[in-house]
């Protein structure tokens, strides 16, 4: 008998019984099937707030995206060579804001966006460093470059000279005619002798005012200082005289090498109670501060006018100085040469001869007479020769601290 059950699978399993095929007409098979369903959104999805921060993600992001982007391309504008050919010269006035600074820049030429300076200078923190001053900006700088050189505070320096031995009125007639410097004169004009002889510098709007208090700042300081190191036993006792002697001899002697040997024929005559006969103080009686036209020279009668600062008239130093004398000057007048000597003339090469007794300094006058002779002579020569070159002569016969008409000074 066959025990074993019906229907049975693989392994012993019982099979499924057969799936029935049922037919179906064309139309139902050609009707596409249902798909697999989607998934459905949970609650927690589906809430307002999950929406609101999911939107407020993707637009961050795409900010983000988008300033990437900007800031990349406005690094590539602020840093690129920027469109001058030349370099210019740009004045930041004071308080003057960075939107400003902006605008002044592309009006200029020198950038091309005035939005993207200032923001590029924002984004380096640097909105409230840049300062007030003229600059020189290089030909393509970028508007990094300007930046930098505005943040800098390098500005452009000028500079005013006073010679040694100019008036104040000569020198204030620079300062006064300095187009880089702004505002009015001082309405009263400092002594004769206060303003020192100097190179200024400063920048672009400087006032005048500010200029001359330091040069009377400056010359106050430098003597004080030198005052403080004069020898002992000078005959002057006051810093006026100091300074009026010292400018005296700034005018008397260009030469470093002859200055202090100059001072000590004015020392020797102050304490032998001897006259300085000096030419400089006459010219600043006659002319004042305006000094002496170029083309007027020292007469004889000039020598006999009486000023108050005449010194082949009045004895001892002048009331004030004659000039405003340099460091140099000043030096040479606190410590002077140890000398005899009481006289000294040109000596017809720039320099001067000196002489301890009245002999030997009308033997140095002699000479120098000599000398301009012989120039006066090869002047006419080349004259009549129809030369074009010129020759030069001192042209003054009272020349230096004393002439020939010593000997009746010394007689008294």
């Amino acid at each position: 008998m066959n025990t074993t059950p019906p229907n049975t699978g693989e392994f012993g399993q019982r099979a499924a019984p057969p799936r029935l095929i049922v037919p179906k007409s064309a139309n139902e098979a050609l009707r596409p099937e249902a798909g697999t369903p989607p998934p459905r959104r949970s609650r927690q999805s589906r809430n307002q707030i999950v929406v609101f921060l999911n939107f407020i993600v993707t637009a961050l992001m795409a900010g983000v995206i988008v300033g990437g982007i900007v800031a990349y391309y406005g690094k590539q504008q602020f840093e690129k060579p920027g469109p001058s050919t030349t370099a210019t010269t740009v004045l930041i006035k004071p308080k003057t804001g960075i939107q400003d600074i902006a605008d002044l820049l592309q009006h200029r030429g020198l950038i091309t966006d005035a939005r993207v300076f200032w923001l590029g200078v924002s984004a380096y923190g640097n909105d409230d460093q840049l300062k007030a001053g003229e600059y020189e900006i290089k030909a393509a700088a970028s508007m990094y470059d300007i930046m930098e050189v505005l943040k800098s505070g390098k500005s452009l320096l000028y500079s005013l000279t006073i010679p040694e031995g100019l008036t104040v009125e000569q020198a204030l007639d620079r300062v006064a005619k300095h187009e880089a410097l702004t505002g009015d004169m001082p309405a009263v004009q400092p002594a004769e002798g206060t303003l020192a002889t100097d190179t200024v510098r400063f920048t672009r709007g400087a006032t005048r005012e500010q200029i001359i208090d330091k040069m009377v700042a400056d010359q106050t300081k430098l003597v004080d200082s030198i005052w403080q190191r004069r020898q002992p036993d000078l005959p002057i006792t006051t810093e006026q005289e100091f300074v009026t002697l010292a400018s005296i001899v700034e005018k008397e002697t260009g030469r470093s090498d002859e200055r202090s040997r100059v001072a000590s024929v004015f020392m020797n005559r102050l304490k032998k109670g001897m006259r300085l006969q000096s030419d400089p103080t006459i010219i600043y009686g006659l002319f004042g501060g305006k000094g002496k036209p170029s083309d007027r020279p020292i007469y004889q009668s000039d020598l006999d006018k009486p000023t108050p600062y005449n010194t082949y008239v009045i004895k001892g130093l002048p009331p004030t100085p004659i000039a405003n004398p340099g460091r140099a000057a000043l030096e040479a007048v606190a410590n002077p040469s140890r000398t005899d000597d009481l006289y000294f003339v040109a000596d017809g090469t720039g320099g001067h001869a000196f002489a301890s007794t009245l002999e030997e300094h009308n033997e140095n006058v002699a000479r120098y007479r000599e000398y301009e002779k012989k120039q006066a002579e090869a002047a006419a020569a080349a004259k009549a020769a129809g030369e074009t070159g010129s020759t030069t002569t001192d042209g003054q016969a009272t020349d230096g601290a004393t002439t020939d008409d010593a000997a009746g000074d010394a007689a008294q």
